[in-house]
């Protein structure tokens, strides 16, 4: 078993504390923001990539940059890193996704993975101009993604649909490789779409029993159309030397959020058709006490940030064994992110990759990089002790 691990394009900003925001949210911050131009997710990207993570996710939404033009700059300033593009199938022509796609793929050289995001909240929706209700989504979806996938077969497609319509649709030229695409979604109108649509079926970090239920239901529905789907989970992540390092951090992240701005945000989501979002908001119920939901599963960001609102919280070791758990599921693909990225990513990837490397897990994407250490805390000797007393 080989994991694969991505990392996360902070483009609705950055900074120290959790940036909340997302999902139907205004913007917010529990403190300061770092300024996030094409320099700094630039950063970001180039680190990711020379860390051995595979790809990058870039978030879709009123709430952030657009996705495609952003990772479109970005290919300019890395080599290997792929980009999880999220896009909303609503707010886009088919035969225009499969054109774009084309092109991303032809200029980057096949580092294009794209996250298809049905949409869960209807103001944002209506904002865009989406007036459909959840199931006419999910509806639509389906059509969007046959129409698609014709295309990128090299099809000239004629599509009548409850929702779409194209007459004579065609490619000029073909995608290499065809992107994977990646679908995420809890409520019943989600699975049959997932099961015949996508590669890699996401989900949020859910406690292991609860995400071993979600994966069993997907293979169930994969099997009867005799296809088979990959696995991925959305995470935060908050890895450290010591369990009290990181436990400290994950504390020091909502210690000083006031609790009016938890109350305004969970009213937020409290709205959102997600299914997702309610399964998210029910680890904590809004409270910021015993978030810890299972063993270093935390659900603390999730009080202030809407979508993924729950990390991975210890010591590299236990993160690591957390992360086996997982696989052990099926998950084969991890999406992760921590506060700031730039510094978590590092932090990340020199503790908790090296131990899972050691497990036979992981292997990193470029084998002729110099390979990072494993990260341990520090214990002089006495010898050592001796010549600096």
């Amino acid at each position: 078993m080989t994991l694969r691990f991505h990392w996360f394009l902070p483009t609705n900003g950055d900074g120290r504390d959790i940036i909340g925001g997302g999902h139907g949210l205004v913007s917010g911050t529990a403190g300061s923001v770092r300024s996030t131009g094409i320099d700094y997710l630039g950063q970001i990207a180039r680190s990711a990539e020379q860390l051995g993570f595979v790809g990058a996710l870039t978030p879709t939404g009123a709430w952030c940059e657009d996705s495609w033009l952003a990772t479109a700059m970005l290919t300019e300033v890395t080599e290997r890193l792929q980009f999880l593009v999220a896009f909303r199938p609503g707010l886009i022509s088919p035969t225009l996704a499969a054109q774009m796609a084309t092109t991303f793929q032809r200029y980057s050289k096949g580092r294009l993975l794209l996250n298809v995001v049905v949409g869960g909240e209807p103001g944002e929706q209506r904002a865009y101009g989406d007036f459909l209700d959840k199931e006419g989504r999910y509806e639509r979806a389906a059509e969007f993604l046959e129409i698609v996938a014709r295309l990128w077969n090299g099809e000239t497609v004629d599509f009548t649909g409850a929702h779409l319509h194209v007459e004579g649709a065609r490619l000029t030229n073909l995608p290499d490789p065809i992107p994977p695409l990646y679908f995420g979604g809890s409520s019943q109108a989600a699975g049959p779409v997932a099961a015949d649509h996508c590669q890699v079926y996401l989900t949020w970090g859910e406690p292991p029993a609860a995400v071993g239920e979600k994966l069993d239901w997907i293979r169930h529905l994969a099997l009867v159309r005799a296809r088979q789907v990959s696995f991925g989970i959305r995470l935060h992540v908050i890895a450290r030397d010591t369990s009290e390092d990181a436990w400290r951090q994950a504390r020091r992240l909502i210690e000083n959020v006031d609790p009016e701005a938890i109350r305004a945000v969970q009213a937020g989501l409290a709205r959102s058709e997600s299914e997702g979002q309610r399964r998210m908001r029910a680890l904590h119920e809004g409270s910021p006490d015993s978030l810890e939901v299972s063993p270093n599963l935390w659900a603390g960001i999730g009080l202030v940030r809407g979508g993924a609102g729950t990390a991975l919280v210890g010591s590299h070791s236990e993160v690591a064994d957390r992360i086996e758990e997982y696989a052990r599921l099926g998950i084969d693909e991890f999406i992760l992110s921590g506060y700031p990225h730039l510094e978590e990513a590092y932090w990340f990837a020199e503790g908790v990759l090296p131990i899972l490397e050691s497990r036979g897990l992981w292997s990193h994407p470029a084998p002729d990089r110099l390979l990072p250490a494993a990260r341990v805390p520090f214990a002089p000797t006495s010898g050592a002790l001796a010549a600096t007393s």
